[in-house]
């Protein structure tokens, strides 16, 4: 384990406290399983999966212009990606 250091309100630490004595556990361990709560709720590494995705979207010869139309090309895909997250 990494130790590190947070900084509480004065009402989360009390709270915390006893919820800790209830459970007989430490302050710690109460910390750490709030910490895997939130990361659950996050993909890590879906966005970079949707962004990769883009790769070869165009067939050869699709897009000519891309030296010219790059942003344009780029908005559209980008314009795809947030509306599917």
């Amino acid at each position: 384990m990494i130790r590190t250091q947070i900084q509480l309100e004065a009402r989360q630490y009390e709270l915390l406290k006893r919820v800790a004595a209830r459970r007989g556990v430490s302050m710690a361990l109460l910390v750490r399983e709030g910490v895997d709560a939130v990361l659950a709720t996050e993909d890590h590494g879906h966005r970079w999966d949707e962004l990769f995705s883009i790769v070869g979207k165009y067939k050869d010869g699709e897009a000519k212009d891309v030296s010219r139309e790059h942003d344009s090309y780029l908005d559209e895909i980008y314009g795809e990606w947030r509306r599917s997250s």
